[in-house]
């Protein structure tokens, strides 16, 4: 992307662009890192590396240790074991301000007596900048993203999308090798939530830097990422390309916590009979499977999502519990014997709760997963 292009949070100044030549782009690398508090592993044995001027994402659940990794890198917070490497150099005894990071708060982190002004050139001026380079930047950041006219405003006269304006222009104008954001769109509402991620997304990729994002919001994972990282109880589950983990997802927990609705999930065993593969329900309701390696009576976990449940004339017997219409789809959720599965329509339905409808998998879209270690069982699908 050429520098000094329009997006819709305003022009990029070339200054701005690291593909204009005026800054390398800076890689990341995290090997084994660890951070415990006393006899508590809250980040375990994490490794990850980062491209140049790519978009990660690490997401997962509340306390899952993503956020206390991002702190590590921004050197908040000291890591018990691993390295962080920024531009391959290790940068874990370096203090913040020499790391050439900027980060991007959940609570903006703005100071609420001074003005915009002054908290998106804080940065420059503790750095002790000139006062012409600090008002060039602050000029091309403020026309950037829209804040000229609020430029002598204080933080509590401004909504909360003008807040976070103001705090990623803060981050602008340090102009880093890389961008952290720790969850900065959980104060907004949904409408403004889906209006700056595409802002963010869209600002990241014409300036080029290499940024990782942190969010327990999958839905913000999946749309924003170049690559997501799956966190769950300090460890990384699964690292790749947003539609790669939503296809094929390495185990039972990233299956679930990926995809909105999530993935429903059935117990019992493979079934080999001379019509074909089958999983077999613990209440003895068969569905076809796709081909895959595993015994006849193995153990298994069946997932499916809700998109690839359809209502089906020759489908297993269910019992309609809720309908919800959004207008251009429906949620139901239907009980197969005591299991409750996820159904999303394209279509909408007069079905209503208590009805008896009948459902059917589209086979090669079942996920098989081994019943007691959680792994990803492949198939020929």
């Amino acid at each position: 992307m050429p520098a000094g292009t329009t997006s819709s949070v305003g022009t990029i100044p070339a200054a701005f662009c690291k593909n204009s030549g005026t800054q390398a782009l800076a890689p990341l690398s995290l090997h084994r890192v660890t951070k415990r508090f006393g006899d508590l592993s809250v980040v375990d044995d994490v490794s990850v590396d980062i491209a140049d001027g790519e978009f990660t994402i690490l997401v997962g659940p509340s306390g899952c240790g993503k956020s206390t990794l991002l702190r590590m890198v921004a050197g908040l917070d000291a890591p018990s074991g691993g390295e962080i490497r920024i531009d391959g150099r290790v940068v874990n005894r370096d203090a913040p301000k020499v790391r050439d990071i900027a980060m991007v708060f959940q609570n903006y982190a703005l100071y609420p007596h001074m003005t915009v002004a002054q908290n998106m050139s804080f940065g420059l001026r503790m750095a002790r900048r000139s006062p012409d380079e600090i008002a060039t930047r602050l000029d091309q950041a403020a026309r950037m993203l829209g804040l000229q006219q609020l430029l002598h405003r204080k933080p509590r006269e401004l909504s909360g999308g003008q807040r976070q304006r103001v705090a990623m222009g803060r981050a602008i104008m340090r102009d880093p090798k890389v961008f952290l954001f720790d969850e900065p769109l959980s104060n907004l509402d949904a409408q403004l939530r889906v209006q700056m991620r595409v802002e963010i997304r869209e600002l990241q990729q014409r300036l080029g830097t290499t940024t990782i994002y942190v969010t327990h919001d999958q839905v913000e994972a999946m749309t924003m990422a170049d690559r997501i990282v799956v966190m769950n109880g300090g460890r990384v589950e699964q690292t790749g390309r947003p539609l790669d983990v939503y296809d094929r997802p390495a185990n039972r927990f990233v299956a679930g916590f990926i995809g909105s609705p999530s993935m429903n999930f059935l117990e019992g065993h493979a079934r080999r009979l001379a019509s074909g593969l089958f999983f077999e329900t613990l209440t003895g309701v068969l569905l076809p499977l796709p081909a895959a390696d595993v015994e006849d009576k193995q153990p298994i976990v069946y997932g499916i999502r809700p998109e690839h449940l359809t209502l089906a004339e020759h489908g297993a017997d269910a019992e309609v519990s809720i309908v919800e219409s959004t207008g251009h789809e429906t949620q139901m959720q239907v009980r197969l014997s005591d299991t409750p599965l996820m159904l999303l329509l394209r279509d909408r339905t007069r079905h209503k709760p208590g009805d008896r409808v009948r459902i059917a998998p589209l086979a090669t879209q079942a996920h098989l997963f081994d019943a007691e270690s959680g792994k990803r069982i492949e198939t020929a699908s």
